[in-house]
């Protein structure tokens, strides 16, 4: 969702979008999965919260109150959760990919950064951000100054609603379908890997009923992967404009 880019106007009319689609789903969720990114820039302090969000961040803690159990993903724009969203919405952290199983349907959920092959740079930089004593030092920056400075590091990766329809970015030799293909030839029971990351919406059969998710987004496409006792499906909730 990337909540907060690219301004707080166009983030706040897609946040609404989510909202209502959490209402439209809210009868009969039972288990909801925020695969990373989330927002644009998060930052968990001990005593304040980022500002904004508090329509997306209420209806969290109305779904959690009535029994909707709540999965919140590290993106690589929101690597730096904590224990704010655990205690007040009762949500599970993942750092790592998780595997599960809905319906008979056995998935492998991460958001996708990092996995695969090459991409070394980012890999190490990955370390750093997350390394305990780092977050240690970012958190005695006044939240002013250290959101500022989140924003524009995230300014600096450029218009991520464009760069991803290329061709180069997808097929048998992107990261994530490597990577998906490496795991089911360990772990071939896993029918669906599904991730967020790469703001492609795409379903690809990677071998005989096994599948590759990508997400999409809801900058663009307001898509969503549906795992139900009727089968599994990607939709979108198209933006009304």
């Amino acid at each position: 969702m990337h909540f907060g880019a690219p301004n707080h106007a166009q983030s706040l009319v897609r946040e609404k979008h989510f909202v209502k689609w959490l209402d439209s789903i809210s009868r009969e969720v039972a288990v909801l999965y925020l695969v990373g990114d989330t927002f644009d820039v998060w930052f968990d302090y001990k005593r304040v919260a980022p500002r904004g969000y508090v329509r997306l961040l209420g209806k969290l803690a109305e779904l959690s109150d009535q029994g909707v159990e709540i999965h919140v993903f590290k993106g690589n724009h929101d690597l730096w959760y904590q224990d704010y969203f655990v205690e007040e919405f009762g949500a599970t952290l993942h750092s790592e990919p998780y595997i599960v199983e809905h319906y008979g349907y056995k998935c492998y959920i991460a958001h996708g950064d990092g996995l695969g092959p090459d991409d070394h740079g980012y890999k190490f930089m990955k370390k750093i951000f997350t390394n305990p004593f780092c977050k240690w030092l970012y958190g005695r920056l006044h939240p002013n100054t250290a959101l500022w400075l989140a924003s524009f590091a995230s300014s600096l990766s450029g218009d991520y609603t464009q760069r991803y329809d290329e061709p180069v970015f997808f097929g048998e030799k992107e990261r994530l379908h490597i990577h998906a293909r490496e795991i089911h030839q360990q772990q071939p029971d896993i029918q669906y890997y599904i991730f967020g990351h790469r703001h492609i919406l795409r379903e690809t059969e990677i071998s005989k009923n096994t599948y590759c998710i990508n997400l999409g987004d809801w900058i663009r496409y307001f898509s969503y992967f549906k795992i139900s006792a009727e089968g599994v499906d990607l939709q979108t909730f198209p933006l009304e404009k």
